[in-house]
């Protein structure tokens, strides 16, 4: 019950935010922090209270819904979800403490925000394939209508029809591919447990497993922003709030990503080498283009959401070599990417309430003016460089050694030092144009962050510290997860070398 309570208390909320009068302004936000606060807590508990070296999920709750089609309301972690819930959960509480920017129409946003805090919680914890999408569209639906009321700029507006053009093509797209799994297993569940010992048994037939491979790959691309599906991001990441960039850019956008792990991995094994052949080139064409366009960036807002695109490429490589490191490393920056993004654009809000805007052109000196944020600032963006004793660093240094493992080496770690060498360039160009120099005469009015709304800043950078200086935290629970959905990979290939006559 500890997982359905963890998910349960900002739906809970949120109901609760839409009872109390709209006069109420100081509840509606008080009942967000309260909720999304004890969330985090109670995720230490799924922590510490995991058994490392017990295969299989852990926490679980299951209780049947539609029998008759095997639906049933089912949540566990192991060691592959463990850290993204918990992640989900302290960056939902970072976001509704950044929240305070809201001057207007405080009972509909508070209610929105926690229906997106307890989606993206429900999502990673989900087991059944319905309500894994069904809360990954919980989170969604309120991103829309958060960056068109809330949102920043002239062209917010149009940021939300783009994103919602394109988010929902890519999940009625999932869907599809969902329903694929469904019928191609034969039997009436959609549980990912049962799934999984039911294509162990009895393979998927390969006519089904080569279209839904590809669906769900274009599908879950498509939410991702794999190129060339990722324009909607940038304008959509930089129009919105801080709350929902922090939720969705940081958290929400791992949907694709672990979907790939959850449903195509350990499902579909005999046909998947040729598709993570091309996952593999995409993903160093994310890693390096977006890389290459954040150097040209002048908006900090845009830089970071690039930044957040050619992260995603390490990512999808970590995922496409299919083998045990690289997968860890994958999974592990996940949780890293989650926190720095959604640093990153709290930060992008603290800057665009105190200066106006995000034009680093128009910045400078704000180190002086604003020590405690240029202080978090200059070291996430240094943790987005791959600084040692932040976890960006051993997720990407485990993808690199992962890669290295593989066929692809060569290209591979060509890729992920270009990738690191264009992070650094486009996030020490930032630290220097927005925190040294001169400030313009316009920025003699902005201020530091006071005593609580540094608290924001302090919990994210301490899950990126902690995860970093102590990655055992998170990769000592995650070895039976990661061989347990790469081991039908893994034993096709080892007999596909018993087949091959020697020479």
């Amino acid at each position: 019950m500890l997982l359905t309570t963890i998910l349960l208390i900002p739906l809970l909320g949120a109901l609760l935010v839409l009872t109390i009068p709209a006069n109420f302004r100081v509840l509606h936000r008080g009942v967000a922090i309260f909720a999304t606060g004890l969330s985090a807590i109670l995720s230490l508990f799924l922590l510490f209270g995991f058994q490392t070296g017990v295969e299989g999920y852990q926490f679980v709750h299951k209780v049947a819904w539609v029998p008759s089609i095997g639906l049933n309301y089912h949540v566990g972690v192991d060691g592959i979800n463990l850290g993204l819930v918990i992640m989900a959960a302290w960056v939902s509480f970072a976001a509704a403490l950044v929240s305070y920017e809201i001057k207007k129409q405080d009972k509909l946003y508070y209610s929105l925000l926690l229906l997106m805090c307890g989606g993206v919680i429900g999502t990673f914890a989900s087991l059944d394939i319905i309500f894994f999408y069904a809360m990954h569209e919980l989170a969604l639906i309120p991103t829309f209508i958060m960056i068109g009321v809330w949102g920043r700029g002239e062209k917010r507006v149009y940021a939300a029809f783009q994103m919602a053009i394109y988010l929902s093509i890519g999940a009625m797209i999932v869907l599809a591919g969902l329903i694929c799994l469904y019928a191609g297993a034969g039997a009436k569940t959609f549980d990912m447990q049962e799934l999984a010992a039911i294509c162990a048994a009895e393979p998927m037939s390969l006519p089904l497993q080569k279209w839904a491979i590809p669906t769900l790959l274009l599908g879950f691309g498509i939410l991702v922003g794999l190129v060339p599906f990722h324009t909607w991001a940038p304008l959509t990441y930089s129009s919105a709030p801080s709350a929902p960039a922090m939720i969705h850019a940081g958290v929400l956008k791992k949907f694709g990503l672990y979907g790939i792990i959850r449903l195509i991995l350990p499902l579909m094994p005999q046909e998947l080498h040729p598709w993570m052949e091309i996952l593999v080139v995409m993903a160093l064409v994310n890693a390096i283009y977006c890389g290459f366009i954040a150097i040209r960036q002048k908006c900090f807002a845009m830089m970071c959401s690039y930044s957040s695109l050619s992260h995603v490429g390490f990512i999808f490589l970590g995922i496409a070599v299919l083998n045990n490191l690289a997968l860890t490393g994958a999974v592990f920056l996940m949780v890293a990417h989650g926190f720095l993004a959604a640093l990153l654009f709290a930060l992008n809000g603290w800057l665009h309430q105190q200066t106006g805007g995000t034009a680093m052109a128009n910045m400078g000196g704000l180190m002086q003016k604003m020590p405690f944020i240029g202080f978090i600032m200059s070291a996430t963006l240094l943790a987005g460089c791959g600084l040692p004793f932040f976890g960006n660093f051993v997720g990407e240094f485990l993808i690199l050694f992962g890669a290295w493992q593989s066929a692809w080496h060569w290209p591979a770690a060509l890729g992920v030092f270009t990738g690191l060498i264009i992070s650094a360039v486009y996030m020490l160009r930032a630290i220097r144009q927005v925190l040294h120099g001169q400030s313009p005469a316009e920025l003699s009015g902005v201020v530091d962050a006071n005593a609580w709304r540094k608290l924001p800043y302090v919990l994210l950078i301490a899950g990126l510290l902690a995860i970093g200086t102590w990655p055992m935290l998170l990769t000592g629970k995650m070895k039976e997860a990661v061989s347990q959905t790469l081991e039908p990979v893994n034993s096709l290939t080892v007999q596909d070398q018993i087949n091959t006559p020697s020479e």
